[in-house]
């Protein structure tokens, strides 16, 4: 299986942003145009981005197509991207404008039923299923949503299995504790999913700070990781990330 790193660029009112934990008055915002970041993610050898719309995510209706399509034209990355897709059309719009994957996060979660429909419509490869999870007492992985106030019917597991099953390829998993928290994702998270769920390619999500952080993704048979904060913030260099 290849290894793909996944600069990602989380956009809300027009800026760059990063929010600690996906708390959204937790915002820090960075200095760099949209579309000027994806550029320089392109020509530093990224092949992929995710992009995120972090206005749409709470309120619904994407509205980065601009953003989108002009990105595609003139950078040549493969997107995946999401943010406030709520039923079919909006699948087939993004793909339309662009976008290689269409993400969908808290839908996946609470209406699998509706996310099996298009798979079936779109095929396993046409979208990326999003779940941030958390850790409970017991030691099974939950799904928040409605502003992780609320819990969703199914856990991980058994949403990642139902998934699977139905032809689903890329999962991405957020450990919540870790999101934009620079402390390291969840190796023992991914290597778990990896274990139970094997025609899964699992994102790595959350945490990440270094290029020790990128191989230890890459060894516990991630498919993918995602890379946001220590971007931004110069932790990490994405032609290191991209070496090794």
């Amino acid at each position: 299986m290849s290894f793909t790193v996944y600069p990602a660029i989380d956009v809300r009112a027009g800026r760059v942003v990063r929010l600690r934990q996906g708390d959204y008055a937790e915002e820090t915002r960075y200095v760099d145009d949209p579309l000027t970041l994806a550029q320089r993610y392109a020509k530093d050898g990224a092949t992929w981005l995710h992009l995120v719309d972090l206005d749409a995510a709470k309120s619904g209706g994407y509205t980065l197509l601009p953003l989108l399509q002009a990105i595609y034209q003139t950078t040549g990355l493969r997107i995946q991207t999401g943010g406030g897709v709520r039923c079919r059309e909006d699948v087939q719009q993004l793909l339309s404008a662009g976008a290689q994957r269409v993400v969908v996060g808290s839908l996946a979660a609470r209406e699998p039923a509706l996310l099996l429909d298009w798979l079936s419509a779109f095929g396993g490869d046409a979208l990326t299923i999003a779940l941030d999870t958390r850790q409970e007492g017991d030691g099974t992985w939950c799904l928040p949503v409605h502003g992780w106030t609320q819990l969703a019917e199914h856990n991980l597991d058994a949403l990642a299995a139902r998934y699977a099953n139905a032809g689903l390829r890329h999962l991405l998993c957020t450990d919540i504790a870790r999101d934009g928290m620079l402390t390291g994702p969840n190796i023992a998270l991914y290597e778990g999913l990896r274990q139970r769920h094997p025609a899964l390619h699992i994102q790595a999500s959350g945490g990440a700070r270094d290029v020790a952080d990128v191989v230890a993704a890459r060894a516990a048979g991630c498919a993918g990781i995602v890379l946001g904060k220590a971007l931004l913030e110069g932790q990490l260099s994405l032609r290191e990330a991209l070496a090794c």
